[in-house]
């Protein structure tokens, strides 16, 4: 619908009004709008939003309002908003139609990844705008179930060009995942009313003179808070009111709101308090469903009139609530009995065949026996929410039946699957309430293996460190004569908490894990990708790298092959192959690993599995020294990670941090990452904090701080730590006349890189040789390294190679020789920004006599990072939807950065953009 009468500005809100009108404004021009109105119960968001829809003319109003009892019920509130647009829903590209066809559960299918759900809902709003500006408001948002909030969070994070509005009303420091999810977005906070404004509401409805003394002591205590002047004040004398506040024992102000309503609904008949209870418990708004019930009930047809008389409901096209809190007092102050009645009714007059699971949901809000029928029904229910990606539904279904199970052994089978899932929803407490009081009941060697093991993962989820370890171990062991590939998995995650534990790690090494996992059962047959893994890993670090690398060469590429095939087995195992493929010197396996995990993960718009992705693809592009790259998949996995919720993954940044060398506070920050790691156990961060300092210092040129810092990286087995640091300690040692130290860290290089004979591997294997070397034989060592390190994607380590090889020529007064290996190396590592190490390079040539031009100004603004990676998708022939797709993001807002892009580069074409780029 769309409204032209505007409403006047509201009392003691002109700020805030003014505010609102902003937003309407921008948004008919085409620039996309987000606002959170923050503030405690009663302060007036609701208000706002009702001005706001009232003054947005010639725009269409959505309206959605998070449900408390529906919090568990995945995307319900998105559908409230998402309902007027589905006649867009065709023109979507069908991916995206498919996955909000299935999370609404219009078809069938397997569990929709919620970024691809995100991105229907940024495309199905761009439609819709293009026809009429949209003003999108969401009441009570902290409400929101928990993928509908981290939905709407992802889409308001990317409207930019759009005629749309995304306004959310949310209540202050709840601690819901609505609340959780907006956290970040820009926001106005909705406080009280001035005492000026808030004493000329309260005379407004006080009946007669009231007492200054009273009506001040009233307006300090409810804080200027509105509906509190208006509902607290209801039908009381001045006598009382000047008795009735200040209560030393005064409850929160939204619990007095809420008594007020109490007092309101209990002076209703009881027909009247049935109907509104109904409707609190149906959460949908639907009129027709409410009087099917209200037939069942024998609630008279009076009873909607007299609801309403009393300003607490409205029965229109939709039913609703004046205010939330009518909803919530409605529903809790009823008797148990009561509600468990109203359920029934509820269950009785839903369509099974249009919505089974909510009838589902209220039959077994109706039960107080056990009923296996019902339970049954509430598991076949979660199989249904988890194929729509409602895991968090899934979760709620499977522990309500987990309840109503009669049978001891099926309930604990039950409270084991219901704990699974609610790990997966991101609430760890609750799962392990769960597993709590599955180990009550009888569970056979199987079912006490898997609790075991996820017990352990829980643990490991929350602390990188060796508290999970004897938990693995032990379902491990117990998975061993139940069923071998589960135990073989076990022994893996094992071997792979260890390994981020590290020096921390306890009385239980990663070597004692790896003996373990070496002495159990080969496993099924033929051995799966996963396998051959363990046997590699468990050999590396039971009998050494030479050993283990001879192993885990064909495990590396058995992942490669599985790539194209077996997706699961990629995504699965991503955070270790990954390690281990650095540790090997194996930048093919990252290639090809990445390559293939950020494409899959954006096809399928994978949620927790892309910013891991992205990261160490990101990594791979340092290495290959486009940092510019690197860096926007860094801001890109930070995005996702600030609208999930989920821990930054800090390692990209940090690396990229490191090699340019440029931000004076560098060591600062990477020891802040590191205290933060280490707080929860994660010993291999030491290392890697360690190998991070060691590459910023000798870009620095302070060697003796290099040496250090290699050498504490170097003391412990972290996977993709070791190695590197001793390429790091034999550079700084060579410029420290630190020779034993240099040839110590050489004999180890030399077993490792020979091990696994890559050419990254031989290429910083001859360079480190050469560093310790003279005459001839430094010569040819140089330019072997070169040679190697050429057929490699790791270009900072050839730029390198190329300082480190003109410093030594210069040394030797081969003054023409030095520099043009010395300008080589400059114009690389100034390309790439490594600006610490283009500067070493760039004292080298001054040294030879050579004048080092400046870099040329800019004759073209710089590009931003998306600006940059939007720029180049286009170039490569990708059309606006195939990029937005990729980069969740709508068309028209790749529309609006391509424009830029065209003027900062001076083009007037697609097809000139790989030139312009090239030129930049």
């Amino acid at each position: 619908m769309s409204n032209s009468a505007p409403q006047r500005v509201l009392r003691g809100r002109r700020g805030e009004c003014g505010t609102l009108d902003q937003v309407v404004a921008e948004a008919r021009a085409g620039r996309s709008q987000v606002l959170v109105l923050r503030g405690e119960a009663g302060v007036g968001k609701s208000a706002l939003v009702e001005y706001l829809a009232g003054n947005a003319a010639g725009c269409q109003i959505l309206r959605a309002v998070g449900v408390e009892s529906e919090m568990e019920l995945a995307f319900a509130g998105l559908h409230q908003l998402c309902i007027p647009m589905m006649g867009h829903l065709d023109r979507l590209p069908e991916p995206q139609r498919d996955a909000l066809a299935v999370a609404f559960g219009l078809s069938a299918g397997s569990a929709p990844d919620r970024f691809m759900v995100g991105l229907a809902v940024l495309s199905l709003l761009a439609e819709a705008a293009e026809e009429q500006p949209l003003v999108c408001v969401v009441d009570d948002a902290q409400w929101l179930d928990r993928v509908s909030a981290q939905t709407l969070a992802f889409v308001a994070r990317r409207l930019f060009a759009e005629r749309v509005a995304l306004v959310f009303a949310v209540r202050t420091s709840t601690l819901a995942p609505g609340d959780a999810a907006l956290a970040g977005l820009p926001e106005l906070v909705v406080r009280g009313l001035r005492d000026d404004d808030a004493r000329a509401l309260l005379d407004s409805v006080v009946p007669g003179r009231l007492d200054e003394r009273v009506r001040d002591r009233v307006v300090a205590e409810t804080r200027g808070n509105p509906l509190a002047l208006l509902e607290l004040t209801r039908g009381l004398t001045a006598a009382e009111l000047a008795g009735g506040f200040g209560r030393p024992d005064a409850r929160p102000l939204a619990s007095q709101i809420e008594q007020s309503f109490l007092r309101r609904i209990g002076s209703l008949p009881d027909a009247a308090q049935r109907l509104l209870l109904a409707a609190a418990a149906e959460p949908v708004g639907d009129l027709p469903l409410l009087r099917r019930v209200a037939e069942r009930l024998d609630i008279g047809a009076d009873a909607a009139g007299l609801a309403e008389a009393a300003g607490l409901i409205e029965f229109g096209a939709r039913v609703r609530f004046h205010h939330p809190l009518v909803r919530s007092a409605a529903y809790r102050a009823a008797d148990p009995g009561v509600r468990r009645d109203v359920h029934r009714a509820l269950a009785e007059a839903t369509d099974p065949d249009f919505d089974s699971d909510r009838q589902a949901w209220h039959r077994a809000h109706a039960a107080v026996e056990p009923d296996e029928a019902l339970a049954g029904e509430l598991e076949r229910s979660a199989g249904r929410a988890q194929a729509r990606g409602g895991i968090a539904a899934a979760a709620a279904f499977l522990r309500r039946a987990t309840e109503l199970t009669p049978d001891p052994a099926r309930r604990g089978k039950r409270a084991v699957a219901a704990a699974q899932v609610t790990f997966e929803a991101g609430t760890p407490d609750a799962a392990l309430e769960l597993l709590a009081a599955a180990e009550m009941g009888p569970l056979d060697e199987v079912q006490h293996a898997r609790l075991t093991r996820l017990r352990a993962q829980i643990v490991f989820a929350r602390r990188r460190g060796g508290e999970a370890l004897p938990l693995l171990l032990d379902a491990a062991g117990r998975l061993e004569r139940a069923d071998e590939g589960q135990a073989r998995e076990a022994y893996l995650d094992a071997i792979g908490a260890a390994v981020f534990a590290g020096r921390l790690g306890g009385r239980i090494g990663v070597q004692e894990v790896a003996e373990a996992a070496l002495a159990a059962p080969r496993g099924p047959q033929p051995p799966r990708p996963a396998d051959v893994l363990l046997d590699g890993l468990a050999t590396w670090f039971a009998q050494g790298c030479v050993e283990g690398a001879a192993l885990l060469k064909p495990a590396l590429l058995e992942f490669q092959r599985a790539a194209g095939r077996n997706e699961d087995d990629v995504v699965r195992w991503l955070w270790l192959t990954w390690l281990i493929a650095g540790d090997m010197w194996d930048d093919e396996t990252w290639h090809v690993l990445t390559t293939h995990a950020v494409r899959a993960a954006r096809e399928s718009g994978a949620l927790n599995f892309l910013p891991l992705a992205l990261t160490y693809r990101a990594a791979v592009h340092v290495h290959a020294g486009e940092f510019d790259l690197a860096s926007a998949l860094v801001d890109e996995s930070d995005t996702i990670t600030e609208v999930t919720g989920n821990s930054p993954l800090a390692y990209p940044s940090l690396l990229l941090l490191a090699w340019r060398g440029e931000d004076a506070r560098a060591p600062e920050v990477i020891q802040s990452a590191l205290q933060d790691a280490t707080s929860w156990g994660e010993g291999r961060a030491i290392g890697l904090a360690s190998y991070l300092l060691s590459v910023l210092y000798n870009g620095l040129g302070r060697y003796q701080e290099a040496v250090a810092s290699a050498q504490q990286a170097g003391e412990h087995e972290d996977l993709a730590v070791v190695g590197f640091s001793l390429v790091e300690l034999i550079e700084a040692s060579a410029r420290s006349d630190a020779p034993e130290v240099a040839a110590e860290a050489l004999r180890r290089l030399e077993e490792r890189a020979g091990a696994s004979g890559t050419d990254w591997a031989l290429g910083v294997l001859a360079r480190s040789r050469a560093l310790l070397c003279d005459g001839q034989a430094a010569d040819l060592l140089y330019r072997e390294a070169i040679a190697h390190l050429e057929r490699s994607r790791i270009a900072v380590h050839l730029a390198r190679t190329h300082l480190v090889y003109g410093e030594w020529l210069r040394r030797e007064n081969r003054r023409l020789d030095a520099r043009e290996h010395l300008r080589t190396a400059y114009e690389m590592l100034q390309g790439f920004g490594a600006s610490a190490f283009a500067e070493r390079a760039r004292r080298e040539l001054l040294a030879t006599g050579e004048s080092v031009r400046q870099r040329a100004v800019e004759e073209h603004e710089a590009l931003t990072a998306q600006e940059a990676q939007i720029a180049r998708l286009a170039a490569d022939g990708k059309t606006n939807p195939e990029i937005g797709a990729e980069l969740f993001i709508s068309p028209r807002t790749v529309e609006w950065h391509l424009h830029k892009v065209f003027t900062k580069l001076d083009v007037n074409s697609r097809n000139k953009l790989r030139g312009a780029l090239g030129r930049t």
